[in-house]
């Protein structure tokens, strides 16, 4: 029998949604209202070039451009509650089968998120989108382990079944666009691993190391010593585990603790994919601690989902699947840098490398979904792949960026004079 997830406290298969669709609804027709309340949602959108397809067969699509999918909904409950809350509804009814998208999943919400990302109203689509958006949960030192748990310890198999096999949880490195996905994360993290200046018995904190494929990268292929933080006891276990089997535990250690209880003093800084759960109001003091930590010398990495403008994260995702999650601007970032007066010497936009990214994962979680859908439920198996899609979506469209960022003390003159090291072959130990 099949267990069923809860999130946070929250039933991942809502009753109310996931049960069965009144056909007395699907065969009583749709409102003049109800036609002039989905126009009206679609013009606030911005008009997206899809077809909606309502509950007794009535379309609706915008004129003058070929529709790229169909969207269809089961019946008026769905219009209502987007109606009422856009920015949760929409996911939950989709992953509940109240909400079907045909065609393909990512290019459809590619559309979607292209004419909000396009309108020339940011701010009346921006209120519109983002009503009814829960309070973010905070990202205290209690907050940030349950938040942490929710997304993260699902199960080291789940992530297994649709990562590469370094399992590696963040953004892509592709030289070459047929490159694979394994070849792409491991060219990432010589990427990071360049950009940082990485050198023989270089010592190096890692904030936020996921399952630690770049901390043991780094000791393995440049001979850099390694403190790695992470808050996940799953990923922890499985970290000091592959240590160990790889006889890196003497260069590698893996501390289960956050980030803001980093102790010693470091010639490197790294954290990816880690900064999206930090919090706005927390970024002054992880400049304050990298201050502390970094020797005279120091240069660090921060590599980080991001965005154009700041917008608060949909409800959905917060609800769902990322509590406490925020993707900054980039002067937001510069709050991290500021203060310590670090020198920003690279940003470097990796978007379209982590739509790239997210295409490998979805074809992957695709290819095992009867395996997902043994370990979970229908909710979940759907609520996942919207996830992954919309993502491809964000990242297409460019509502969403990832930024990498560079930095170093002000007064370390010895930087390389062009960007050409970045291109080089990796060094070893």
């Amino acid at each position: 029998m099949r267990r069923q997830k809860t999130y946070l406290g929250v039933p991942a298969y809502d009753p109310e949604l996931s049960a069965d669709i009144d056909p007395r609804t699907v065969r009583s027709g749709v409102s003049a209202l109800e036609s002039r309340l989905l126009r009206t949602l679609l013009r606030l959108m911005g008009q997206p070039r899809i077809r909606v397809v309502l509950w007794d067969g009535e379309e609706h699509y915008s004129e003058g451009n070929p529709p790229l999918g169909t969207v269809r909904f089961g019946d008026r409950g769905t219009l209502w509650r987007l109606a009422t809350n856009s920015s949760l509804h929409f996911g939950d009814d989709y992953a509940a089968g109240r909400i079907e998208i045909s065609e393909d999943l990512p290019a459809v919400l590619t559309e979607l998120f292209r004419a909000r990302v396009s309108n020339t109203s940011p701010g009346r689509i921006q209120r519109f989108v983002t009503r009814g958006v829960n309070r973010r949960r905070g990202n205290r030192p209690t907050d940030s382990r349950d938040n942490i748990h929710h997304h993260y310890d699902l199960g080291n198999e789940f992530y297994r079944l649709w990562l590469d096999r370094e399992m590696s949880y963040t953004c892509a490195y592709f030289p070459t666009a047929d490159a694979t996905l394994e070849a792409a994360q491991l060219a990432k993290m010589d990427h990071v691993c360049r950009k940082i200046e990485l050198r023989p018995g270089d010592t190096v904190v890692e904030a936020g190391c996921g399952w630690g494929s770049l901390a043991l990268h780094m000791a393995r292929n440049y001979g850099a010593r390694v403190k790695a933080y992470n808050i996940s006891r799953e990923q922890v276990a499985y970290a000091r585990e592959r240590a160990a089997r790889e006889g890196l535990d003497d260069r590698v250690e893996f501390i289960e603790d956050d980030y803001r209880n980093i102790e010693g003093r470091f010639d490197a800084f790294v954290s990816v994919g880690m900064l999206e759960h930090v919090g706005v109001d927390n970024y002054a003091g992880l400049g304050t601690l990298i201050d502390r930590v970094l020797h005279q010398n120091g240069r660090g990495l921060i590599h980080s989902i991001g965005q154009n403008r700041p917008e608060p994260t949909g409800a959905w995702t917060e609800r769902r699947i990322f509590p406490g999650g925020y993707a900054p601007t980039l002067r937001q970032m510069m709050q991290i840098f500021e203060g310590p007066g670090f020198t920003v010497t690279d940003v470097e936009n990796l978007r379209l490398h982590y739509a790239r990214t997210l295409e490998h994962w979805l074809q992957r979680y695709e290819s095992h979904i009867d395996a997902v859908r043994e370990r979970f439920d229908e909710f979940f198996v759907r609520a996942w792949r919207l996830y992954l899609a919309a993502s491809i979506g964000s990242f297409r469209s460019g509502s969403l960026q990832l930024f990498q960022v560079v930095f170093t003390r002000p007064t370390k003159n010895d930087l390389p004079w062009t960007r050409a090291y970045l291109y080089q072959p990796p060094r070893t130990s």
